[in-house]
């Protein structure tokens, strides 16, 4: 089922991200967590893609299995940077060819030690080029998107980025989804302004619950969030206790998502990565709201 479908529903809806093996000895660890969160039956599950396309195989392994063992939709990552024109063609095939629908376009993270090369000369260099090649594949894809409701990190400013984003919008995606964030406020606010400029796709809010405090400063790395004094002081007080940590973490996660629900937001996206045990506990705490 295309993602897009299920975003038209009238019920409140949580869907899960997970990620692959970085190798094959970790394969079925990972299958059998993956398939753990599949049983807990979200409205679909993403499976992300390495840096340079390094785990794209078991991206694959991955999505198939939960589809077609537990028919839970699922969205296929697939990024561009550092790939032929001729890899992403390819790759593209084999996700026509497995069944999934869903595809989530993204420009993907530029790997270590190449973050200065000079890339005029790369068959991509943005997410809106693997959009367009999606478009022209004929493979009937549901695309997604990645947005940042702060800003991105290598955007000048938000106008730019809002920018930019609708031009990817313009190419090609059907919906989006964001960047995780800790301020709904931040949210609430890009989207204002999204829709002023013409962006009308559905966006789906991404959420992470940190459950260790080691997990907040790559959270700031990795999409530059801003971290409110509320979410601060848990880290603080609770940083130094792994299970109060993850208990305050799951907490704060599922504030997030029921303020979402009550202003109207629909469809919620948990990166909840491979944690079968976290998803399950959100799921919990929003059961009478789910259903």
């Amino acid at each position: 089922m295309k993602i897009i479908s299920l975003l038209r529903g009238e019920k409140c809806a949580l869907s899960f991200e997970v990620f692959p093996p970085k190798n094959d000895s970790a394969f079925e660890s990972v299958k059998t967590a993956t398939e753990e969160i599949a049983k807990l039956k979200p409205s679909f599950m993403s499976v992300t893609y390495g840096a340079g396309g390094g785990t794209s195989r078991y991206t694959l392994e991955i999505a198939k299995n939960i589809l077609r063992e537990y028919n839970v939709p699922t969205l296929a990552h697939l990024t561009c940077v550092s790939s032929t024109r001729q890899t992403v063609r390819e790759k593209i095939a084999e996700i026509k060819a497995c069944g999934i629908q869903n595809v989530m376009a993204l420009r993907g993270d530029i790997p270590k030690g190449m973050e200065d090369a000079d890339r005029s000369g790369w068959d991509y260099r943005y997410a809106i080029d693997l959009v367009r090649e999606l478009k022209e594949s004929g493979g009937d894809f549901c695309i997604g998107g990645a947005c940042y409701p702060e800003i991105h990190p290598e955007s000048a400013d938000q106008k730019d980025d809002i920018r930019y984003l609708k031009e990817k919008v313009d190419a090609g995606c059907d919906f989006l989804t964001t960047q995780m964030f800790f301020d709904n406020n931040l949210l609430y606010n890009f989207l204002y302004k999204i829709r002023e400029a013409g962006i009308t796709v559905p966006v789906i809010p991404g959420v992470m619950p940190i459950t260790n405090a080691n997990q907040v400063e790559r959270a700031i790395n990795l999409s530059g969030s801003f971290m409110p004094q509320r979410f601060k002081s848990l880290v603080d007080k609770f940083g130094g206790n792994p299970a109060a940590m993850k208990q305050a973490g799951i907490a704060y996660a599922t504030d997030q998502i029921i303020d979402l629900f009550a202003n109207g937001i629909k469809n919620v996206h948990v990166y909840s990565m491979n944690k079968p045990d976290v998803a399950k506990q959100i799921l919990d705490n929003l059961s009478a709201i789910l259903n």
